[in-house]
């Protein structure tokens, strides 16, 4: 062996000693900048010796931007869900029906039940051969799923070679992927700058980010790993608890609340123990997994169809807090709605520290009777949106006022409105509201409308305040010298307008539509619109009669359509946007691609997919003749489902017995 094969061997095996005690044991015994050294030097000698690659290298772990599908790996054991309970009392007859079932009667002592946190991320499958990971499969449907092995091996607390000795020659391991909530909220943050949506929770971004093209991508995200179950045809031990403990030797972060009990008793104890401490933790949980510890003891309790007889999730009740109602604001959004918001005294809340809740509108705050600086209860409910559900009337202050609902805007004094039928508020005061032309600057730029990089909330405040952009059209002409005279605002981020300004030119006419801020008119109706009109002109000169044949085009929604062209600014400014070269017309239409196939069907699309994105299935639904819908009801024909579907969008879909069908069924129903 050579010295220098021999000296990147030692910093490939010193570099995986501190990832490990970086990223698993949380304890660095290393400096940043010594770990950067000793990275540095190997990156050095591996570019001198290529020869020597090894794709497990610690140098690997920062991923690639080469972009490549996913290929469908059917697995060696199916990955099968688990039965679950929201009941003490049922997690106690499910351990008295695994000693019926294996004859234990030893009254109080129970078989040797370990329990586990149940982890809310993303379930992956490893495969190790001769101690180094050779495939990463994701749960998929659980008969097969797809190789994400480029992307797993870029999260550092996953052991790339195994340290100890003892594993199998070949083996799998099971466990999730989770996003740890200080990375979710940064990559929230980030997302937030950038007008792009928000992640509802660290489940939906762990599972987004597993499947993302780009492993460079993946990697800066900060992804993390917690492993719980061991499957080889020879295990170094015989029950489920020692083979975690192997596996925590091997390199595996293996929860450290992992806990062996032989009594009822004790795990009643741990739940409720765990169901305080899982507050603490730095990763989003959402209940407890008990197993019969003893694996010959698992096979003769064996499986049903859908689960194994052996383990049972335990899922905790929505996460709830109490704190005190500092005030209310109220807040005026694009289309001049008043949004009552609670303001409340900083309080922890399933990892994240919560300030603000939505009150939504007047009725709801009056049915919880929110008095001033009240105690309110906040519940989150397994999504990361916090919202009130209560009261503790018992805790208010003597002689507190009720909270009382504003009659005038808070931003421009205009007496608010009653949207007839509806509990809003409305500021009638359009195009005189200052929170309303910037709400609709922001909603132009946004992502999913012209994408203008560059203008976020604050840059949109700041060009309408200097008098730079009044409307929408205006964007079409701002100058970069005057861009530079902002605070805040210097020759790069000006290019940077400008140029996504001038991209935003060539935006197809459904976004165009989208961006006007028409009332009622979302994404999908901008779509329908587009392509039962062709063109700006038409769609302006068209009746209510003719609008509402447009399909899912119903009266209130033609009413906004025609009351918005019938101000003579909002037509100044299509004219505008066409001088400037903005799309005012769909191209000529390429009808090979459409089809009735979905002709009639109500289509609800739920989870993440790996084959295309959601916006392109919504559109191949569209294109085929179906309709989509974001919510399941008798009427939903199937569900198109991907990983990680909604529980409560899946259990509906059941309760209903309306069909589930993943991606590779549903291109093969197109054709």
């Amino acid at each position: 062996m050579s010295s220098a094969e021999q000296r990147i061997n030692e910093l490939r095996e010193e570099l995986n000693r501190h990832n490990h005690a970086y990223y698993v044991d949380n304890a660095p015994t290393i400096s940043d900048y010594d770990y950067d050294m000793l990275m540095k030097e190997l990156e050095k000698l591996e570019s001198e010796h290529p020869e020597l690659d090894d794709p497990l290298s610690p140098t690997h772990r920062v991923g690639s931007d080469i972009t490549k599908g996913f290929q469908q790996v059917t697995h060696a054991r199916p990955m099968l869900s688990l039965g679950n309970t929201y009941s003490i009392e049922e997690v106690d007859d499910w351990i008295k029906r695994c000693n019926d079932m294996l004859g234990n009667s030893s009254g109080l002592k129970s078989v040797p039940i370990v329990g586990e946190m149940k982890f809310d991320g993303t379930s992956i499958s490893l495969i190790y051969e001769k101690g180094r990971l050779v495939r990463a499969v994701t749960r998929g449907d659980g008969e097969k799923g797809d190789d994400v092995t480029e992307n797993v091996k870029t999260i550092r607390s996953i052991p790339l070679v195994l340290s100890g000795e003892g594993y199998p020659e070949s083996f799998e391991i099971r466990g999730e992927i989770v996003l740890p909530w200080r990375a979710f909220d940064k990559l929230n943050e980030e997302r937030a700058f950038n007008e792009e949506p928000l992640f509802a929770n660290p489940r939906n971004a762990a599972a987004g980010t597993l499947k993302l093209q780009n492993s460079a991508e993946v990697s800066r995200r900060g992804l993390d790993a917690y492993f719980y179950y061991l499957l080889a045809d020879e295990l170094p031990c015989q029950t489920h608890y020692d083979n975690m403990v192997k596996a925590r030797e091997w390199g595996f972060k293996v929860s450290s609340q992992m806990t062996l009990m032989d009594s009822i008793d004790e795990v009643d104890s741990f739940i409720r123990r765990l169901d305080i401490e899982r507050k603490e933790l730095p990763v989003a949980t959402d209940g407890l997994v008990f197993k019969v510890n003893d694996l010959r003891q698992q096979l003769n309790l064996g499986f049903t169809s859908k689960s194994p007889r052996w383990a049972i999730a335990y899922k905790f009740a929505a996460e709830r807090a109490l704190t005190r109602l500092r005030f209310v604001s109220f807040e005026v959004g694009r289309m001049g709605i008043i949004t009552p918001v609670a303001n409340l005294e900083p309080v922890l809340l399933s990892g994240t520290i919560v300030k603000r809740a939505s009150l939504h509108n007047e009725d709801i705050v009056k049915s919880l009777d929110i008095h001033e600086h009240d105690m309110l209860y906040v519940e989150k409910g397994g999504e990361i949106i916090p919202k009130i559900t209560g009261v503790d009337v018992d805790a208010r202050e003597q002689g507190s006022s009720p909270i009382k609902f504003v009659t005038t805007c808070p931003d421009c004094g205009t007496k608010l409105i009653r949207i007839p039928g509806e509990a809003s508020w409305q500021c009638p005061n359009k195009y005189g509201c200052r929170h309303q032309i910037i709400g609709r600057l922001e909603h132009f730029v946004g992502r999913h409308a012209m994408d203008i990089e560059g203008v976020g909330e604050e840059n949109a405040a700041l060009l309408f305040d200097a008098g730079l952009v009044k409307n929408i059209a205006d964007f079409y002409t701002l100058k970069a010298p005057e861009l530079e005279m902002l605070e805040r605002v210097g020759p790069r981020t000006a290019a940077r307008i400008l140029e996504g300004v001038e991209a935003s030119k060539s935006v197809p006419f459904d976004r165009v539509v989208y961006s006007l801020s028409i009332p009622f008119v979302g994404e999908t109706v901008a779509r329908k619109l587009a392509r039962g009109v062709k063109n700006m002109d038409t769609l302006m000169a068209m009746t209510r009669e003719q609008l509402v044949a447009i399909d899912d085009i119903g009266p209130k929604i033609a009413d906004a359509i025609i009351e918005y062209f019938s101000v003579s600014s909002n037509r100044e400014i299509i004219d505008c946007m066409r001088d400037a070269g903005v799309q005012m017309a769909l191209p000529e239409e390429d009808e090979s691609n459409r089809t009735d196939l979905l002709s009639g069907k109500t289509i609800v699309i739920s989870g993440v997919f790996s084959r295309h994105s959601r916006e392109e299935y919504k559109m191949m639904i569209e294109n085929n003749g179906g309709k989509n819908s974001g919510s399941i009801s008798k009427k939903t024909n199937f569900v198109l489902a991907g990983d990680n579907m909604g529980p409560s969008k899946l259990e509906k879909a059941r309760s209903l017995g309306v069909p589930i069908i993943n991606e590779d069924e549903f291109l093969a129903m197109l054709g």
